[in-house]
């Protein structure tokens, strides 16, 4: 005799209950009492049908007898929990034992009840059962989301971004504390979120502080919390960031802006593994400490401003995030990845980008870095008319720069070789109107010399028609 057709109750988006049971008289009866409270009925009266019932349909939470032939109500469990984790599961037995629950419960069940089934009860366990999966499910939905807004693609090919990036893959997955030295807007709290994301703390929590925006008179009070009455205004406790940050990474950016107070208290942090809250006791310190700066640390602890015994605790492994300046052949990268992000946050198709803006964006000295770099794609692909981003969509102190209208060119110490031969290629070329033939007349090179470092640098590969 052939399996009984799937009964389906009701249209809605209530809850969708999946009644399994080899008796027809009690799916007969749990359909028409589940029907009755404008649930979403599926029935099935084999654990092979309700598993087939599973794959195909959204299904909230599955009754089922423990006792079937063939297939156990237990073993179904498990088969269901294989295919859809998140599918709640009532048992009910005429057959109740503390241990048969005990084992329900360890493998997964939400609830176990007896025969026979009292209308009320059954109700209730399967709301609550459905309750708790929709709560599972809109947990699950909102880190998903709050990683996507708050994690930054790692941007970049350029060897001083590469090596940076290896050395912090490196430092991640120990607990050792990081200092993460660069200027403003160079990446440091992305390279100490790329630390925490491969580390074994992953799953916990990631505390970023920012020590110079917050007034010394409560610093304190926010790193490590305080008690009831510990201060004037402490009207109840609270907890600080490093009690928000337990099991995870707490990151202390613009430590050199620290008070001398409170480099005595995270000193004792780092030496000991503990801290007090303000008019509190000892607690232990269950986080790992990222540090960023764009201070010279050491020219501060020579000041006197700065203790050694707390730099040195602080730099056990040092990264320095290199200025944009130093890695201009990751702007392409860059130009692309903010004009695709940002687009996509503003509801405008995706823009191209000029070629006349993108050599404009590559000359420009971004004293800001990449944080100014992100600002002013962001405002470019708001204020852009058309569906390519052209000079006009930049702020003019970006579309007007050219180290070709300048009489001498400048580099900073630390500038590359091979980036200060393709700037002055570049802006030669620029200066002669692209006349390749007078640009290496003035450079005194040959013109495949040009074509062949243009080549190397911007394209990948030399246009072997130019040899």
């Amino acid at each position: 005799m052939s399996e009984p057709s799937v009964t389906e109750i009701a249209s809605n988006e209530s809850i969708a209950v999946l009644v399994v049971d080899d008796e027809p008289s009690n799916v007969e009866s749990l359909e028409k009492i589940f029907a009755r409270e404008g649930f979403r009925v599926l029935v099935a009266r084999s654990a092979k049908q309700a598993l087939e019932l599973v794959r195909a349909n959204r299904v909230d939470v599955m009754l089922t007898d423990l006792m079937m032939p063939g297939t156990t109500g237990l073993e179904l469990l498990r088969a269901v929990k294989q295919v859809a984790a998140d599918v709640e599961v009532v048992l009910m037995t005429a057959f109740g034992s503390v241990e048969t629950a005990v084992t329900a419960m360890r493998e997964g069940a939400y609830d176990f009840v007896e025969k026979p089934l009292k209308r009320a009860s059954i109700v209730k366990s399967v709301r609550k059962a459905a309750e708790r999966r929709k709560l599972v499910v809109e947990n699950r939905s909102l880190r998903s989301e709050l990683k996507r807004l708050t994690s930054r693609e790692i941007v970049g090919s350029s060897e001083p971004w590469r090596r940076v990036v290896e050395v912090a893959g490196q430092a991640a997955p120990s607990m050792a504390t990081v200092l993460i030295l660069g200027e403003s807007g160079t990446g440091k709290e992305l390279l100490a979120r790329c630390i925490h994301e491969r580390s074994p703390r992953a799953r916990g929590p990631f505390v970023a502080v920012n020590c110079g925006a917050i007034p010394e008179s409560i610093l304190e009070s926010e790193l490590f919390g305080h008690e009831k009455g510990a201060f004037t205004g402490a009207i109840s406790r609270r907890d600080g960031r490093f009690a928000r940050a337990a099991g995870g990474t707490l990151f202390l950016d613009e430590i050199g802006e620290l008070s001398p107070s409170v480099q005595v208290k995270l000193l004792r942090v780092l030496q000991e593994g503990e801290y007090e809250p303000v008019g509190g006791g000892v607690v232990k310190a269950d986080v790992r400490i990222v540090a960023a700066t764009n201070r010279d640390l050491l020219a501060e602890v020579r000041a006197g401003r700065f203790r050694d015994d707390l730099f040195y605790r602080l730099n056990v492994i040092a990264l320095t995030a290199p200025p944009l300046r130093t890695r201009r052949t990751d702007i392409p990268l860059l130009v692309d990845h903010f004009v695709s992000t940002y687009a996509e946050k503003n509801g405008r198709t995706r823009l191209a980008v000029a070629r006349g803006a993108l050599d404009r964006l590559y000359d420009y000295a971004w004293p800001g870095n990449v944080r100014e770099l992100e600002n002013v794609i962001e405002r470019a692909v708001v204020l852009a008319r058309g569906d390519t981003l052209t000079e006009a969509d930049l702020p003019d102190h970006v579309a007007q720069s050219s180290a070709a209208d300048d009489a001498i060119m400048s580099f900073r110490i630390g500038t590359t070789l091979s980036e200060i031969e393709l700037r002055v290629i570049r802006e030669t070329l620029r200066y002669s109107k692209a006349d390749r033939s007078l640009a290496a007349q003035l450079l005194g090179i040959s013109t495949r010399t040009i074509y062949r470092k243009l080549g190397i640098v911007e394209d990948g590969a030399v246009d072997e028609r130019l040899d």
